[in-house]
């Protein structure tokens, strides 16, 4: 059962996408503000707000986080907000809308995936990865190749509490649909969005080889290497936008679980992509000599890995640590996707178009921010490190961006949508004789490279 936003439909524009007199989409530039300051990224003015809203119409404010989300990768990259083209950021927020491979637009969302009515109300599952959708079956006592109606069936013989301890005990994902906001949630907005500690270190033969020096009009990231253990899509839109900042960028994969081919196509643009055992010493060499490394697996994930943040950022001097989750550190072994997230945090029931069943934002919008916020954040701490010493380390978090998202001064009521033209917003690549075609950057005046095949390259600098 997809939630509406589900669909393959074209990106829409509001009708009414000029700024009324009360000064609306202030909240998007008092967020960039923010995050500026957060930053400490001195000398960058905040434009105004924008003349014409990003048409991704909601009752919550979904186009004023995501202009602020680009916009806040755009202060790091020492360009201005004030470029920003809002059809193209709402292209790229609903990428997987305009991606075919060899003219085929791929199957984006499994059948597992998606609302569903319980005794007693609804639960939200994701199923798009092989292993969590056999999690789901087993935990419904269905067999490998159960269709809709079984799982629907199975599920409304269930309530909300038992559904979601049944799927999740057996390795699936579902969380309940939340009502409203929870208090723990609310609290986060206390607490920066991007969190920052930096670790005092001295330095040792592992201290990262000083980048080389490139004349100003190279691109802002030009010599630095990323390391990328990230997947999905939060993570890969941070690497994705590093790289085409100019930075090296290494993903890395275990070889036990392969990403979906369309995925990566989707967000590997301009990185190399090979496939390693996180446990071996390999990828410590590439530690080394890696300027920053991007994190998106579970805390608890990384403890098991010996790849807690603190200890990377000890053990290699100068090293920029980017760390990003479903849920936060104070959920370490819970496993998580953005619209997991919109159904926890009351953002499903508030986008509802009837006030029964749940409805979503016009884009994956939790993750897409958090992916630019966090490569805002390991720009900004790259420029820094040069007159700072020591390590850095930042952290945010999906449930984080969604307490910022619910925060923020709604709308209302969505306004009307109407199609507008994506083709100037997109790209076309040969990637070792497929046609791909996808979203071009939300980023103005950059463009993506091709993306490499999924595990096609060695892991080494």
């Amino acid at each position: 059962m997809p939630a509406p936003s589900d669909d393959r439909r074209s990106p829409r524009a509001s009708a009414n996408g000029e700024a009324d007199e009360g000064g609306q989409r202030r909240g998007g530039v008092d967020l960039l503000a923010r995050v500026q300051r957060e930053l400490g990224l001195a000398g960058a003015e905040v434009p105004s707000p924008p003349h014409r809203a990003v048409p991704l119409p909601s009752r919550l404010a979904t186009a004023d986080l995501a202009w602020a989300s680009v916009g806040a990768a755009m202060l790091a990259a020492r360009r201005s907000p004030a470029s920003l083209d809002p059809e193209r950021i709402a292209t790229a927020y609903r990428s997987d809308r305009v991606l075919t491979i060899s003219g085929e637009a791929p199957p984006v969302w499994s059948v597992y995936s998606g609302f569903w009515r319980t005794s007693d109300g609804w639960i939200r599952t994701h199923g798009n990865y092989p292993h969590h959708a056999a999690g789901l079956r087993a935990g419904l006592r269905l067999r490998d190749d159960a269709a809709v109606d079984a799982v629907r069936d199975a599920l409304g013989e269930r309530t909300t509490t038992a559904a979601v301890a049944d799927i999740t005990t057996a390795g699936g994902l579902a969380v309940a649909v939340a009502a409203e906001e929870p208090a723990a949630d609310r609290a986060l907005r206390e607490h920066p969005l991007l969190e920052l500690v930096r670790i005092d270190t001295t330095p040792s033969s592992h201290a990262p080889r000083a980048a080389a020096s490139t004349p100003p009009a190279s691109l802002p990231l030009q010599g630095m290497r990323v390391l990328d253990l990230t997947r999905v899509i939060a993570g890969p839109v941070c690497s994705r936008t590093l790289a085409m900042l100019g930075a090296d960028v290494m993903r890395i994969d275990p070889p036990h679980l392969p990403e979906p081919e369309w995925q990566h196509l989707d967000t590997g643009h301009g990185k190399r992509s090979a496939v390693l055992d996180a446990r071996t010493s390999r990828l410590q060499e590439l530690l080394a000599h890696a300027d920053a490394v991007v994190l998106g697996y579970r805390p608890a994930a990384l403890d098991r890995l010996g790849l807690q943040p603190e200890v990377l950022a000890r053990r290699y001097p100068r090293l920029v640590v980017a760390q990003l989750s479903a849920w936060g550190v104070e959920n370490p072994e819970r496993a998580g996707f953005d619209s997991l997230v919109q159904a926890a945090s009351g953002i499903s029931f508030i986008e509802s178009a009837d006030g029964d069943r749940p409805g979503a934002l016009p884009a994956q919008a939790l993750d897409h921010s958090a992916g630019y916020l966090l490569a805002a954040a390991v720009t900004a701490l790259l420029c820094r490190r040069a007159q700072e010493k020591g390590s850095w380390i930042v952290r945010t978090s999906l449930r984080r961006v969604a307490a910022e998202l619910l925060g923020m001064p709604r709308s209302g009521e969505p306004a009307a949508e109407v199609e507008f033209d994506t083709r100037p917003h997109v790209a076309r690549f040969d990637v070792d004789g497929t046609a791909l075609v996808t979203a071009r950057p939300a980023l103005a005046g950059f463009e993506y490279r091709a993306p490499h095949r999924w595990g096609s390259d060695q892991p080494t600098w």
